[in-house]
């Protein structure tokens, strides 16, 4: 008889893996048989090397990673909040890293959100790759009911991007917000490569709009106007100053 505590858990059961979205992994599993009813059971878990350790009743956890390689979950039993206490052995469920060649996957995949408006992603086609291939970018945060595809894709020299808008986030809260990506051929013949972009550290607003520039008493006075979608909280402003007479060159920084 295991009681609460004071004996080894059994360990959990039917551990299984699934993927939603794009890039989001849900793990879940069954309590373990044989607990003894004085048994608060809590669940203790953590990825490989012991990342993100985290002990729960829930029985399921779930991450949002890019799949370019396989992710491992660790699963484990006990009857308290105490790491020590008596846990279970660990059981263990991966996702399997993606299909095809790694040296075919897209390489310097990255995204940008320009102005709040719109997302722009580049890429460099992978080493082993055909010249004509063509690729398909598919992309999904939370605001949207299904996974959309990219449509204008086009290339800047070695580079392929394309662009979609995106602007209908449900809040204006977007520390918790990101996109997922993925990037594949339409014939399958290449890795799929994901990236997973945290909005509010991929955002490049449009250069303000320069309204009055003037000179009075010996001094020069620039007004500006803040990038559509932007408060002027929320930027700071680097003013450039070439006078061609004298060869001075300032730059003078301001926030608000």
């Amino acid at each position: 008889v295991f009681g609460g505590g004071s004996e080894t858990q059994p360990p959990v059961t039917n551990l299984s893996v699934s993927v939603e979205n794009l890039c989001t992994v849900i793990w879940t599993w069954d309590p373990p048989e044989g607990t003894s009813p004085n048994c608060t059971l809590r669940y203790f878990s953590h990825f490989d090397n012991k990342q993100d350790k985290k002990i729960a009743p829930e029985t399921h956890r779930s991450k949002e990673v890019p799949l370019n390689e396989r992710i491992c979950l660790q699963v484990g039993s006990q009857c308290s909040t105490n790491e020590s206490d008596n846990p279970s052995i660990l059981v263990e469920k991966c996702t399997p890293p993606p299909e095809g060649d790694p040296e075919s996957a897209v390489t310097e995949l990255q995204c940008v959100w320009h102005n709040l408006s719109y997302m722009k992603c580049t890429w460099l086609p992978g080493r082993n790759t055909s010249p004509d291939t063509n690729y398909t970018l598919y992309y999904w945060h939370s605001s949207l009911g299904k996974i959309l595809q990219c449509e204008n894709i086009y290339r800047e020299g070695q580079h392929i991007g394309c662009s979609f808008a995106l602007t209908n986030l449900k809040d204006s809260s977007f520390e918790q917000h990101s996109v997922q990506i993925v990037v594949k051929d339409n014939a399958g013949k290449i890795r799929p490569s994901f990236n997973i972009v945290p909005l509010t550290s991929h955002v490049k607003p449009d250069p303000p709009h320069i309204k009055r520039l003037f000179f009075q008493n010996g001094n020069l006075y620039v007004q500006w106007k803040n990038p559509q979608n932007f408060y002027s909280r929320c930027l700071s402003y680097q003013v450039e100053v070439n006078n061609s007479q004298t060869e001075t060159h300032d730059i003078f920084y301001v926030s608000f």
